[in-house]
């Protein structure tokens, strides 16, 4: 039995937790505040919510720079942590993946659970960071090795399987761009906003799509788009895709090899602006560190254009979860033969 947590803040943990479990030998339980996903192949844990109430009740969530988030004296907090030992202690499972959470994949070891980490790009050095990857057996790197995060120690990078980027989608056929030679055709932007935070607002959309002529821009994802359960049509249909550095959107992206300009957002510990930086050192996408002047758009969507998207399989090889499933069933047997 593996168990796997899910982060409830976004989408992306969610979908790449799907997209492991169904390639896992091994029956996957998931722990998560988040209601289980269709198609869950196992066991659904659900977990109190440990931010709700008034902040201002909340104390040191750090612990003195020792922990990430651990609200002082939170009823959610404590019957989360509670409700996860109470799995462990009920299942013996034999490996507990973090995807991704400190406090939990302590808890887990604390219990004696061996554990796998979901890596992130960017800023990791921090003690609560550093603790959860040393005492981690394995850490999975959904991007590839040829653009390894850099300033990694050498014990981190030991146990690192990097799968390169993956996704739901991944296994379906990409539409081919259609003729580029015909200027007369209005071209399509999707621009892809995702559910954990936004950093553009109404006003700079609407100018950009007034900037870029002969562009039909659509919106989803955000406070402003319409949502979409399976937005694979509308990908196929453009021909940019804007997006923020989110994995689980590149990995989107990637997956229908949509030619795109990539906009960062701010994040923790600079994570999109990291990949924001390997994505333009190996030139698979259009890196703009801040959403660009309207007057900038039109160049830029024609510079992604003849891009094109082609260079994303250098970024999400198409087996990425079947990798990751792999990696950890391996923890598992170097487990059961020790």
């Amino acid at each position: 039995m593996i168990g796997y947590y899910v982060h409830h803040h976004g989408s992306g943990h969610l979908h790449r937790a799907r997209s492991i479990a169904a390639h896992s030998p091994f029956p996957v339980t998931g722990l998560s505040s988040l209601p289980a996903p269709q198609g869950w192949p196992g066991p659904w844990v659900s977990l109190p919510r440990d931010d709700d109430g008034d902040p201002a009740t909340f104390g040191d969530v750090t612990a003195g720079g020792r922990l990430h988030w651990a609200p002082v004296l939170h009823a959610g907090l404590r019957g989360r942590m509670a409700r996860i030992a109470e799995w462990i202690a009920a299942t013996s499972p034999a490996l507990l993946v973090s995807d991704v959470s400190v406090e939990v994949a302590l808890l887990a070891r604390l219990l004696g659970t061996p554990t796998a980490v979901a890596a992130m790009r960017g800023e990791r050095g921090d003690a609560p960071h550093r603790t959860a990857y040393d005492l981690a057996e394995l850490l999975l790197a959904p991007w590839p090795s040829t653009l390894p995060e850099p300033g990694w120690p050498r014990h981190w990078r030991a146990k690192t399987v990097h799968t390169g980027a993956f996704s739901r989608f991944d296994g379906r056929s990409p539409a081919p761009l259609e003729a580029r030679a015909d200027r007369t055709r209005t071209r399509r932007v999707l621009l892809l906003m995702g559910s954990g935070g936004r950093d553009v607002s109404a006003a700079e959309i609407a100018a950009a799509r007034a900037a870029s002529p002969g562009w039909r821009w659509t919106t989803l994802g955000g406070p402003d788009g319409r949502w979409e359960a399976d937005p694979w049509p509308a990908l196929c249909a453009a021909d940019v895709v804007v997006t923020h550095a989110g994995q689980n959107a590149l990995a989107e992206c990637a997956a229908a090899r949509r030619p795109a300009v990539v906009v960062p957002q701010e994040r923790p510990f600079g994570e999109q602006a990291a990949t924001g930086r390997a994505l333009a050192r190996d030139r698979l996408a259009v890196v703009a560190p801040q959403w660009p002047d309207a007057t900038d758009w039109a160049a830029l969507l024609e510079r992604a254009y003849a891009r094109g998207g082609d260079r994303w399989s250098r970024w999400a090889p198409g087996d990425g979860a079947a990798r990751a499933a792999r990696a950890l069933a391996d923890v598992v047997r170097r487990r059961k033969a020790a």
